[in-house]
């Protein structure tokens, strides 16, 4: 089992670090530079967390519990359109990063008024492919209740933020609501809306951990992050891909971000323990972008096949 960790601190002999999460046997899932800091997001056993702290506080830097690194998130809004995307959809993205998150917007086709939006089944199979959905909606009560059709059927946990105070209860489909987030024609940089924002961060990391949790019960055959690094080190065209994170983690898989046809065969062929990863492994193509999508067996599923 790993923990998910965060580091902020100077780029400085941020090498030393790097060594010890190897040495470790961990896994740095996402790394930033801003000017001369460095934030790192990274796996390592749980029975070397202290060591990792330690390290650390040598280098007069800051660990911090990441229970959002290692996954993806959709933020999806129902256009892209000025009017239909509230400035709290990019809030909530640039937050949720602060976190450990990967995120990624998602603006339905159709979502200029409650009476002609909609969602297609491409766009639905695409938010399936995280691990959590949350749907940023507006400000009136009628409005979002109306378009509860939206994510009804959605099969990943979905959570609502909106203005106005509504019981999840009322909301089929939605697993939380988070209030106080509706459309805002200004940056949330108030008091209310950090603790708005700060209230969306608990919900995503509760659901998140519901989900670790229920994964352990049936987890994948092997953790997304030894994939991830398998990936990485066996398929060199993923050093020349320019898209942050060419390798996302996901909880159950990993995003790949080349593309399928061309290199389908070059990810099916990863050996992991002597195994190649299409018989450990889901692969198919993503309806991002036509990327790789690897899907981890779990046990009870390597049994009933």
């Amino acid at each position: 089992m790993y923990e998910t960790l965060t580091f902020t601190g100077g780029v400085h002999r941020s090498d030393e670090m790097r060594e010890l999460i190897e040495d470790l046997g961990g896994f740095i899932l996402q790394d930033n530079v801003l000017q001369m800091e460095l934030v790192l997001s990274m796996a390592v056993p749980l029975n070397d967390v202290a060591r990792v702290e330690e390290k650390a506080k040598e280098l007069l830097a800051k660990i911090s519990v990441a229970p959002m690194a290692g996954s993806e998130i959709a933020i999806v809004s129902p256009t892209l359109a000025r009017h239909h995307l509230p400035h709290a959809a990019c809030d909530i993205s640039e937050y949720l990063r602060e976190y450990g998150a990967k995120d990624n917007m998602v603006g339905l086709a159709r979502g200029d008024g409650k009476g002609t939006s909609g969602i297609s089944e491409r766009e639905k199979q695409l938010i399936e492919e995280h691990d959590i959905a949350i749907f940023a909606l507006g400000s009136f009560e009628t409005c979002i209740k109306t378009k509860s059709f939206l994510y009804d059927d959605i099969d990943i946990p979905v959570i609502v933020t909106g203005s106005p105070d509504i019981p999840v209860e009322e909301l089929p489909g939605a697993d939380a609501y988070v209030g106080d987030l509706g459309r805002i024609p200004r940056r949330l940089r108030r008091g209310p809306d950090i603790r708005a924002l700060e209230k969306l961060v608990e919900t995503v990391e509760e659901i998140l951990n519901n989900k670790k949790r229920e994964m352990s019960m049936d987890p994948p055959l092997v953790p997304s992050i030894v994939v991830k690094n398998a990936i990485e080190n066996q398929v060199p065209e993923v050093k020349d891909v320019i898209s942050p994170a060419p390798v996302t983690s996901q909880l159950d898989g990993v995003r790949v971000k080349l593309d399928y046809d061309k290199y389908h065969e070059a990810i099916e062929n990863v050996v992991i323990d002597g195994k190649k990863l299409s018989e450990i492994a889901d692969i198919k193509k993503s309806q991002m972008y036509d990327y790789i999508l690897v899907k981890i067996n779990s046990e009870s599923s390597l049994i009933e096949n």
